[in-house]
């Protein structure tokens, strides 16, 4: 595969897609001392030319706010965004996760400063309650950010993880130290990387998701446009999920949906889920991890059938 027509198709405008760009901005809370969130980089996906009239008084879904796993972006889900908003007919905004994509970087990468960026997101661009939808990382962003301001969520949908403090597996530092030695060693293009990265992972898929964050140095080298040793020393954070069930809860719509060849959604996780999301439903995808790619069809039949069910 040419992967420069990857990154070239990963830097396009096409249609109805914009890309927007913003800066830096201070939030306060009542029960935290003055807190910085980061104004994050987003793709906003409108309906379409299409747009079916909806009778008056009539319901319609919420903004859908997309959140990305590690080491991803808001170029990933790009395809079921778009798909979300014509069959939904409404915004999607897919958002890239401080320290991802073109979002700014921080020396703070844990869940409570990732879901106070999407907090300040929501109320600044969409000023209204949102559906939030997120993988892997983003879903617990997003399960982070129902417990904490639950008058900006319309529903939470995590794609599979679990409210739980659990092992990342060895798969992800894995990929960490991987792109870690790329950037320490100096090779000439893509090409070279992806072949480096085969040492680490055979998966050819995974190995063009992970050079999604290529960006060269100054010096024509391969580097990367994540800050590698902040996440490196942010796993054990991304691992963990500091919220307590007897205090924090989230009373609306909740979906959770898991890929059943995953370990990140055990079945001694549902009580658990239930204690922070009691009007959960729990879907289950002939799946690994990367659910949304594997099995892309049905993973937007369940999210839409759900997301329909509210409205209706």
């Amino acid at each position: 595969m040419d992967l420069s027509i990857l990154f070239r198709a990963c830097r396009m405008r096409t249609g109805i897609v914009h890309y927007l760009r913003i800066g830096l901005r201070s939030v306060s809370s009542s029960s935290t001392p003055l807190q910085s969130a980061l104004e994050l980089q987003y793709l906003k996906i409108e309906p379409g030319h299409d747009v079916q009239l909806v009778e008056p008084g009539k319901k319609t879904v919420p903004p859908i706010v997309v959140l990305h796993g590690l080491l991803g972006s808001k170029q990933n889900n790009r395809t079921v965004c778009k798909r979300f908003a014509k069959e939904l007919q409404t915004t999607v905004y897919a958002l890239d996760l401080r320290n991802h994509g073109d979002s700014p970087h921080s020396r703070t990468h844990d869940y409570k400063s990732l879901a106070l960026d999407v907090e300040h997101f929501i109320d600044s661009h969409i000023k209204q309650p949102a559906v939030v939808l997120g993988h892997s990382m983003g879903a617990k962003t997003a399960m982070a950010v129902a417990l904490r301001r639950p008058d900006i969520v319309d529903s939470v949908i995590a794609v599979d993880n679990a409210p739980i403090d659990a092992g990342l597996g060895s798969d992800i530092p894995r990929y960490v130290a991987a792109l870690r030695t790329i950037d320490r060693i100096g090779l000439p293009d893509v090409k070279h990387a992806f072949e480096e990265l085969g040492k680490y992972e055979k998966s050819v898929e995974i190995r063009q998701f992970l050079l999604t964050n290529v960006k060269f140095k100054n010096d024509g080298k391969v580097g990367f446009r994540v800050p590698l040793d902040v996440l490196a020393r942010a796993l054990d954070h991304v691992a963990e999920f500091p919220f307590d069930a007897s205090k924090d809860r989230f009373e609306g719509p909740a979906l959770f949906i898991r890929g059943t060849r995953s370990h990140y959604v055990p079945d001694e996780a549902i009580p658990t889920i239930g204690k922070f999301f009691p009007k959960f439903v729990l879907k289950d995808i002939d799946a690994g991890h990367w659910v949304i790619s594997e099995k892309t069809n049905e993973f937007i039949e369940y999210v839409e059938e759900f997301l329909l069910r509210q409205v209706d």
